[in-house]
């Protein structure tokens, strides 16, 4: 089947197979490697990728689902060499260590900046719940989340 959508911007028309993933056309048919294949369940969140504006984790979407629609990828976040701001905090908070997970964090962040109706910390954790980190603790990761949403509210 043949599938127009775009992708960080960008349109793109593909021939796929029904049963694709969006991870799968994402990462081996666009070459988009930064969305990260952990799981396969939807446990990890190191897929998470932004269909029209809401983070998703496409090991769990299937491409065709996102035929006509809008998705963003770590790949489309920084504005060439200029960080997005919660990339920015997530490198001044040191909130990665292997990087495995940090697309899918940063993703998610991201999702959390913008639609994260009170931005305590109890609300933080439960926003990243979904994505499973092996190295940082999460500590440096709850306070870049915070500081982006500090950023977006214009806080510094």
């Amino acid at each position: 089947m043949r599938i127009s959508l775009k992708v960080n911007g960008k349109p793109v028309e593909a021939e796929i197979e029904p049963r694709l993933l969006l991870v799968t056309l994402l990462r081996e048919h666009l070459g988009l490697t930064g969305s990260h294949v952990g799981c396969d369940t939807g446990q990890c969140g190191a897929c998470t990728v932004h269909l029209d504006g809401r983070a998703v984790k496409s090991c769990l979407i299937l491409a065709a689902q996102a035929d006509g629609r809008s998705v963003l990828t770590i790949e489309g976040v920084a504005d060439g060499e200029t960080l997005h701001p919660v990339q920015q905090a997530f490198r001044d908070r040191h909130a990665l260590q292997c990087g495995f997970c940090t697309p899918g964090m940063v993703m998610t962040a991201l999702d959390l900046v913008e639609h994260l109706e009170r931005p305590d910390e109890a609300s933080i954790r439960d926003g990243l719940s979904g994505n499973l980190c092996r190295c940082t603790g999460y500590r440096p990761i709850i306070d870049a989340v915070a500081d982006g949403i500090r950023a977006r509210q214009g806080g510094g």
